[in-house]
């Protein structure tokens, strides 16, 4: 059974008001052309995503800026913020002219698009010292992450979580985010990316939240460039990276190589994850119409994980019992004791409920290579070829729920492996027509991919009970395995179309026909298929995106869209089982906003109002059940602003209101129709400063705040994890390069994390309920940075 998606003409908040306004703007350019097109499509040795080129300027290839600053230099470049890229000739406070090619095909910028886009640079992640892309995340606006053992790198906005929302590197999906994410260090990435909404457009099945894309760091043309980042924490850990780029000796060859180490140690006894990244990347421009490229990457960590702190009576934690973490009655999802008021006890902050030879490990590899080609000067064909293959392995106690009859922890093994392989392609065909006197640009897009997917796993789960205290954390146990398989083809053809009607007014929109097939087995420990195995199953979805932007004003853009999405309604498609349902959620979005930048480029801002719902809803019941949501209904606003009054100082802050719920939520013995989604805040807030001296050692001073409200770890909506508001603060020295000569640029940095000590409940996996993830106590770190 195929699902088919429709648009329907609707108006929404401001975009009829918009239409009208614009209207008067139109009959003026019936009868001429516009005269500011989009860019060309060029090829180059630069990376193929670049920023927006500023008129009159040539070679400018960077696709998001990258700091030059010189120590020494007294109107040196601004110091990059969340969000902000920090070459001069393009740089806006909210990194507006920066393109993401996960939100459009086009070659739009942020404020080019009709949606809501944050791009997070490599810079950005510096400055503000976001180590893993879950740190990434936490200073994006309105986004939550969490680091579930289980789930790692697990995302939430818009009130949706985890597989609502796609997961791209270098946009290309790999699966659902519950079952192929990763804790991933930042060195080796360029950007992050975050598309806000249904977005099935461009990424497909799993978009009815939106798509996160890591970007890796490719090459650059001109001088190589060298950089060096070392650091250390109070929990005793540290990162190292080195990365390389330029123009090699060979005419039109470019190259970028990075490496990177760490170790990450938790604030949990015996936690900790080490990573290893190594990816490279050569571009060869052979013609002025042709360009190969070729990359590859290796990934590994290994860990030793924190499953998080049990929920605790506060009968029996007495003074132990802790306030402003969480709240409210529970009944043991796993052993069905009435805990009754619980909380999470303080002598339970470090300890460690894993067994001793518990191990978390991944080792992932990337093939890319692909060619761009001229056809003609109006006629650009692009394509990628990619291969990617990859083992994991859990083995742990997973389960840590307290037992109100015996006043002891009750744990539970669970032992799972992947070994995944995956191949596909994707070709855009991109065309540059002028249609009765007005530009437009058509992206054709046919993609293709097989999917292998082998998962042993657990077919007995052993046991026991320990104390809450100073627990005997014993060994995993006796291990039966069983296996399971997928299979999974994946085609689509989508277009997406730009045509200018006026100098400001443009319609933008796309449409996304895909198939997707999937074959299933399951066998049990003794090699016997399970009953109702192997199944197969189609789908064809239908989605897509339609919008505008306006340009009321230089610098001033309104935008609307109306977009969908679609996801496996139950659980994700590497599970899917013969007796759940097999139909897709389907998602839509109605979304207005104004993207604003002004004041000579020292001043932007940003604000969207969107109205989201997905049907055909299952969701988490605790363990692996699921329950029959209906339909998911989310609306908020956003509004995100950075300015610099003067040249050393620089303030920014972004704000995020969502209202998510469920409805048609009905079960035998209940209803939560009216609930909360899992880890689903209705505020989330961060705000930032810094001031830079310009003495001959420059110095910057600044400060970060992060505010998020109310959660929920589960859909019963029982037990609230609690507001939290956390802080850090830096500092950093610029060297001047006559301390290092061999370097043109080094920094020092100490940065504070936490600098309140908050104790705080960051996540909570609603399939581990009986349990709630802390997030860090105060730590101080000390880094350096060369670049030569």
């Amino acid at each position: 059974m195929s699902s088919i998606y429709i648009v329907r003409p609707r108006g929404f908040l401001l975009a009829s008001a918009a239409l009208t306004l614009a209207a008067a703007d139109v009959p003026a350019a019936l009868a001429q052309q516009s005269r500011e097109p989009l860019p060309p499509i060029e090829v180059s040795p630069a990376q193929s995503r670049k920023q927006a080129k500023p008129a009159g300027r040539e070679g400018q290839s960077a696709r998001r800026a990258s700091s030059r600053r010189s120590a020494t230099a007294a109107a040196a470049p601004r110091p990059a913020v969340p969000g902000v890229s920090s070459q001069t000739q393009t740089a806006t406070p909210l990194n507006s002219n920066a393109v993401a090619e996960s939100a459009s095909r086009l070659g739009l910028t942020v404020r080019q698009t009709p949606a809501t886009v944050e791009i997070i640079s490599a810079e950005t992640m510096r400055e503000q010292g976001y180590r893993t892309v879950s740190e990434v995340a936490q200073g994006a606006v309105g986004v939550t992450s969490g680091d579930a053992p289980g789930e790692p790198a697990g995302f939430s906005m818009r009130g949706f979580t985890n597989s609502q929302i796609n997961t791209l590197y270098n946009g290309i999906k790999i699966g659902p985010q519950n079952m192929t994410s990763r804790i991933m260090d930042t060195a080796n990435l360029e950007a992050v990316e975050f598309l806000k909404g249904p977005a099935s457009l461009i990424s497909g099945e799993g978009a009815a939240g939106g798509a996160i894309n890591f970007v890796t760091k490719q090459p650059h043309t001109g001088a190589i460039r060298n950089e060096a980042d070392f650091s250390y924490d109070s929990l005793n850990s540290f990162r190292a990276h080195y990365g390389s780029g330029g123009s090699t000796n060979v005419q039109g060859l470019d190259y970028r190589f990075d490496i990177s180490r760490s170790s990450l140690n938790g604030f949990v006894d015996d936690t900790n994850t080490r990573t290893l990244d190594v990816s490279g990347q050569l571009n060869y421009r052979i013609s002025d119409s042709l360009k190969v490229w070729g990359a590859i990457e290796y990934r590994e960590d290994r860990g030793k994980a924190y499953w998080g702190a049990p929920l605790v009576p506060v009968a029996f934690s007495g003074s132990h019992s802790t306030s402003g973490i969480v709240s409210g009655n529970y009944i043991s999802n796993y052993n069905k004791t009435n805990l009754g008021a619980v909380t999470i006890d303080d002598r339970t902050f470090n300890t460690n409920y894993n067994v001793l030879d518990n191990r978390n490990v991944a080792q992932e590899v990337w093939l890319r290579g692909g060619f761009e080609l001229k056809l003609a000067p109006d006629l650009t064909l692009k394509s990628q070829a990619y291969g990617y293959g990859a083992e994991r392995t859990w083995f742990n106690n997973e389960v840590e729920a307290f037992n109100s009859g015996t006043n002891l922890v009750d744990r539970e093994r669970f032992y799972v492996a992947h070994s995944q392989r995956l191949v596909g392609n994707i070709t855009d065909l991109i065309w540059d027509a002028n249609i009765a006197g007005f530009d437009n640009r058509l992206v054709t897009t046919l993609s293709s991919s097989y999917l292998d997917f082998v998962r042993p796993g657990a077919a007995n789960f052993p046991g026991d009970s320990v104390s809450l205290v100073d627990p005997n954390r014993g060994f995993y146990g006796l291990l039966t395995t069983q296996q399971q398989t997928a299979r999974i083809d994946n085609e689509a053809l989508s277009f997406e179309d730009r045509l200018k009607l006026t100098r400001s007014f443009s319609l933008i929109g796309g449409l996304r026909v895909e198939h997707i097939g999937l074959d299933r087995n399951s066998m049990d420990k003794n090699g016997l298929e399970k009953a109702g195995f192997p199944f197969a199953k189609d789908w064809a979805p239908v989605t897509g995106r339609i919008g505008y932007t306006w340009e009321a004003v230089p610098g001033l853009t309104f935008f609307s869209q109306y977009a969908t999405g679609a996801d496996i309604s139950a659980n994700n498609i590497f599970l899917l089982g013969p007796t759940q349902p097999l139909d897709l959620t389907t998602a839509r979005t109605y979304e207005t906003g104004v993207k604003h930048l002004f004041w000579d480029n020292r001043a932007e801002w940003s604000f969207s109002a969107y109205d989201i719902v997905r049907k055909n809803v299952y969701a988490a019941a605790g363990g692996m059940a699921l329950n029959i949501a209906g339909r998911q209904e989310s609306k908020g606003v956003e509004l995100a602003a950075s300015v610099r009054p003067i040249d050393p100082l620089r303030l920014w802050g972004n704000i995020a209101y969502v209202d998510a719920r469920y409805a048609d939520y009905n079960f035998v013995g209940g209803s939560f129709s009216g609930n909360t989604p899992p880890n689903v805040p209705r505020i989330v807030a961060n705000a930032g400063a810094s001031y830079r001296f310009f003495t001959p050692w420059p110095v910057e001073l600044g400060i970060t705040g992060r505010h998020v409200g109310d959660r929920y770890n589960t859909d019963a909506n029982v037990v609230t994890m609690k507001a939290y508001t956390v802080a850090d603060v830096y500092a950093f020295v610029d060297i001047p390069k006559t301390v290092f000569n061999a370097v043109d640029q080094a920094r020092l940095t100490f940065r504070v994390r936490n600098i309140t000590d908050k104790r705080y409940a960051i996540w909570g996996d609603p399939f581990y309920p009986d349990q709630i993830l802390l997030g860090a106590p105060r730590t101080y770190e000390l880094s350096a940075a060369f670049k030569w």
